[in-house]
């Protein structure tokens, strides 16, 4: 029997895709990397019965990255990013062993079905998974790949979609790959050296990464160019002039001025003057048309994006992330999408008729199919996915309260599109009071169309206007000269920069949430109440530092064009190399002229931001000047020494005090003690090593927990003790400053494991274990406290065999033991490690029950 593998793109899509193919007698298991599910049944393909499987990726299965030296920001020019530095594709999450998954699935399979989301991205993506399987499939088959076309998770897409393969389209997936590597060169390049520059001489930019991006940068420029405008703006004083008339007993009802507004008060003076001349309005007009409000044109993503931020307080990323979960969970059509217009088969009647019993429109939609839908708005097509529709009924209960916020915005914007238009009657009277002219106009509803189902777009109630005709004569209550004062723009709503985005071509439906929350992230704006960006410091002096280097590094006109290249490779009509490399050139002398004069966009630097030496607080002594260096807390926290004018990296996310005054062995720079988060893992660190590894086997960023030094109190070969319960490369060291609530941690991963508390003094001993080759512990209980008989206060043994030892772990920390044993934690056996370079020979493994340590993350 021929065998047929099936490629989603989210293990959930594999798994609703699945139940619909096999009509919900497949079977089910996990796959060798625990993350992604294989459903196999049997069906029939291409007119024979096949053994299909249906599994999936986790996103991307590559991604693109320099070779490993390339990526060593002290020892590369970032110049040679642009040409010179080699690509590789690795893979985008190591620890899934997507690859070798996929292998194993498609080894001996005949084809191969690829169900990847409808867009460039997933287009990539499918010769990523081509790329892995194809040299273990089968060979022979005439055609032995397939591409399912689809926009949502309903039986009738999916059965559509299987039986109308196609191919996918090599084309978008070289246009991902040409943004991915522009992206990349030109983003690195920028970055690194911004970012090493700018550090190095600023101590409070409170950014960890001073990154550029070609799409990042001049969303910022959005921003920064409003912010601009707020801040030059110089108000104006301008007068109008207020006229309140009435007739009879009716209330008085106010007028609006032809002439709007005038700038010189003595002109509208002059105005109020020949008003006063009568004390009578005399009607000259009444006019009445009737207008229409159009009904609302089919979703597309930015419009969506749009309204999620300015009307449910949504910002675009969490919009898309909950948009996706409805996708996969069947309850909306793909959410991105471009198009605007129903294509000519879509199911109106179908979708609609899905929402007859939800409570909340259930009336407007069982009224629409009893007097006939409305043929919905002509919009674009742009050739990728149906507009965003509801695919079946739900309920809050169902989705949760943002879902539900969402599905439903979704739901009634649907339903709007097929309704008909608001219309009302616009009722204007044209008054003179002496030689000025005055006007009201109201609004009457006179049917409310798809306002019933979107009434926040409902005609506002105004105030009624009195019923009157040519020649009509009302009195004047009050003529008065009024004093205002134009006002400034306010900072661009997440709405409006979406809108800004889209109009000048600056990312995509996809990318754009991407790039809004990146300038968030970096510390670029601050997302203001009402979802207003209003930038930082940091973010105003990079734009106005890009302005006055080169204005295009900014400016939304290059990308723009970039864009349109990029779209040409998808469509075939462009030569990806070539773009690739014109775009390239652009964007090396860009960046040869920004090195050149990054002293323009340093003056400004100067202005807003503090000088490394003038920053931070006195904390440990440097091993050179054994003067005092100081602590910057802003991010990236950091070391300077002010006197040598050097700096150090610290590790992130952390707290850092002073190390007992204790001092570096190799280099005499006192100690530094890190410690993350409430449960509190800490380890001790030399600032000089931690940024220059003193041995061949250590990297930049490791503390005295990893050092190599064979004879450091500090070092790994001092406090280590066995390998960690839960990763593979790590190993269980001694935290001295625990105590009496004693702690070993892992030096790779974020195991920490509690012992001997209340013990006064634990101590790591030169021997090691027999049987599993890991370090003793020398333990000096209090004698209150002591589980050792005849009141003895002093062990030594080992944390994975020793007896006395596993009765006290397991004594203290039973309910974690049994979670654990459960499947709720560590790994059961693990390997003693010895804790010098090559002293130990190939460790044994200890006893199951004590390698189960109560371990937990941090």
């Amino acid at each position: 029997m021929r065998s047929v593998l099936m490629v989603a793109e989210k293990p959930s899509l594999a798994q609703a895709i699945a139940k619909i193919l096999s009509k919900g007698n497949c079977t089910s298991r996990k796959g060798l990397n625990g993350a992604c599910s294989v459903h196999e049944y049997t069906g029939i393909f291409q007119g024979q019965t096949v053994h299909f499987k249906m599994t999936s990726v986790c996103g991307h299965v590559m991604s693109l990255d320099f070779i490993g030296k390339y990526n060593n920001w002290d020892k590369v020019d970032p110049a040679e990013l642009f040409s010179k530095a080699p690509t590789e594709k690795k893979e985008a999450n190591p620890k899934l062993n997507m690859v070798k998954f996929l292998q194993v699935e498609a080894r001996g399979s005949d084809c191969v079905v690829l169900w990847l989301d409808c867009d460039k991205e997933g287009e990539n993506i499918c010769f990523e998974v081509l790329d892995a399987i194809q040299p273990v499939m089968n060979k022979g088959s005439a055609r032995s790949v397939y591409r399912a076309k689809f926009s949502s998770i309903t039986d009738t897409d999916i059965w559509n979609a299987m039986n109308c393969l196609g191919e996918p389209n090599r084309n978008e997936a070289l246009s991902v790959d040409a943004r991915q590597e522009l992206d990349l060169r030109i983003g690195c390049a920028f970055t690194r050296f911004q970012t090493k520059y700018f550090q190095g001489k600023y101590g409070n930019l409170d950014s960890s990464l001073i990154s550029f991006g070609p799409c990042q940068t001049p969303t910022l420029g959005f921003c920064v160019e409003r912010h601009d405008k707020i801040q030059s703006f110089k108000p104006e004083t301008y007068w109008v002039i207020q006229t309140k008339v009435f007739k009879g007993k009716e209330s008085p009802l106010t007028l609006d001025w032809n002439r709007v507004r005038v700038f010189d008060r003595e002109v509208g003076q002059m105005f109020v003057n020949l008003a006063k001349t009568s004390r009578e309005a005399q009607v000259e007009l009444v006019s009445k048309k009737e207008k229409t409000k159009q009904r609302p044109q089919a979703l597309n993503t930015v419009e969506m994006l749009r309204v999620a931020s300015s009307a449910l307080g949504m910002g675009p990323q969490h919009t898309m992330q909950i948009a996706e979960r409805l996708y996969t969970q069947g309850y909306i059509s793909y959410p991105r999408t471009e198009t605007t217009h129903y294509p000519v088969n879509f199911d109106l009647k179908g979708t609609l008729k899905q929402q007859t019993n939800n409570p909340f429109w259930a009336e407007e939609v069982k009224a629409l199919l009893s007097t006939g839908i409305n043929q919905p708005r002509k919009g674009t097509d742009a050739g990728d996915h149906p507009p965003i529709t509801p695919m079946c009924a739900a309920t809050e209960a169902e989705l949760g309260s943002d879902g539900w916020r969402l599905y439903e915005y979704i739901t009634r914007h649907f339903i709007a599109t097929v309704s008909q238009d608001c219309k009302y009657l616009q009722t204007t009277i044209e008054f003179s009071i002496g030689t000025e002219a005055f006007s009201c106009s109201g609004r009457t509803l006179i049917s409310p169309g798809y306002t019933t189902v979107m009434p926040w777009q409902g005609i506002p109630l105004e105030e009624s206007i009195p019923v009157c005709e040519h020649g009509d004569t009302f009195s004047v209550d009050e003529i008065k000269l009024i004093e205002k004062q134009t006002s400034p723009p306010d900072y661009l709503t997440e709405a409006e920069l979406i809108t800004l985005m889209e109009k000048h071509g600056i990312g995509t439906d996809a990318s754009i949430p991407v790039h809004i929350n990146n300038i968030c992230q970096r510390n670029y704006v601050t997302v203001e109440s009402g979802r207003k960006l209003k930038p930082t410091n940091l973010g105003i002096v990079l734009v106005h530092g890009y302005y006055k280097i080169d204005a295009e590094l900014v400016l939304p006109t290059i990308r723009s064009a970039v864009e349109k290249q990029l779209n040409l490779i998808a469509q075939g009509k462009a030569n990806y190399q070539q773009v690739l490399q014109h775009a390239l050139d652009i964007f090396k002398r860009k960046f040869h002229y920004f090195v050149d004069s990054i002293t323009n966009m340093d003056e400004l630097m100067e202005v807003s931001f503090s000088p490394i030496a003038a920053t931070g607080k006195p904390l440990s002594r440097c091993g050179k000047c054994h003067r005092f260096m100081k602590y910057i807390q802003a991010k990236p926290s950091r070391l300077h020494c002010s006197h040598c004018d050097e700096t150090y990296s610290l590790p992130q996310n952390g707290a850092i005090k002073l190390y007992k005054e204790l001092r570096c062995p190799l280099d005499d720079f006192e100690l530094v003690l890190w410690t993350s988060g409430a449960r509190g893992k800490s380890y001790p660190l030399c600032p000089y090593c931690f940024s220059n590894p003193p041995f061949r086997d250590m990297k930049k960023g490791m503390g005295c927990n990893e050092c190599t030094h064979p004879s450091c109190q500090h070092s790994l070969n001092s406090l280590g003790i066995g390998q960690c319960v839960e990763c593979d490369s790590g190993v269980l060291v001694l935290d001295p400053t625990s105590g009496p609530k004693w702690r070993m941690a892992c030096n790779k991963c974020n195991v920490v494991v509690h012992f001997f508390e209340h013990a006064h003094k634990v101590q790591v001993a030169q021997e090691s274990c027999d049987v599993c080759d890991a370090s003793l512990v020398a333990v000096d209980f209090n004698k209150t406290r002591t589980p050792l008989p005849a009141s003895e206060t002093q062990h030594t043994g080992c944390v994975f065999c020793d007896p006395v030892f596993q009765d006290l772990v397991e004594l203290k920390h039973a309910a974690m033991r049994h979670s654990m044993h459960r499947g709720g934690g560590g790994r059961r056996g693990g390997r003693g490690r010895g804790r010098g370079r090559g002293r130990r020979g190939n460790a044994k493994k200890p006893k199951d029950k004590m390698a189960a340590l109560a371990a937990y993350f941090v």
